[in-house]
């Protein structure tokens, strides 16, 4: 509470430099080979969102070499869990993950990477050359 309570001053400025950071990001996100037509109105992300646009287990286990060689970090699946029905919670639910396309192919083909307010500009032109050069 103490360290939330010492940031909550900068909340306006962090955010305002998060969604520039963002906007920045998608607007030069090669759009051939990752998704960029997000709903951008009101949002105010955190991480840089990566989805593929082409699902392919070879290209997807390339880029990660490639993040990891360069010393970026990530996480799978946007929101970290990835597809929280594959879970060990919902083993016994009797799910068909067949009747959830979408949210398996966020789960294979998709990263989130931070996005932090003191990110120098260079880090995120830096992140896109090798993300679009892939």
């Amino acid at each position: 509470a103490v360290i939330g309570l010492n940031q909550l001053y900068k909340l306006d400025k962090n955010n305002k430099v998060r969604i520039s950071n963002f906007k920045y990001f998608i607007d030069n996100l090669n759009s051939e080979k990752y998704i960029t037509d997000l709903e951008m109105e009101g949002q105010c992300n955190y991480a840089f969102i990566v989805i593929m646009k082409n699902s392919s287990f070879e290209k997807r286990n390339l880029i990660e070499t490639i993040l990891r060689e360069n010393g970026i970090e990530f996480r799978r699946g946007l929101s970290g869990g990835g597809n929280q029905l594959r879970q060990p919670y919902f083993k016994d639910k009797g799910i068909n993950l067949d009747n959830f396309p979408n949210v398996d192919y966020i789960h294979n083909f998709s990263w989130y990477i931070g996005n932090y307010p003191n990110l120098p500009q260079e880090k995120i032109d830096n992140l896109l050359n090798i993300l679009n050069n892939i």
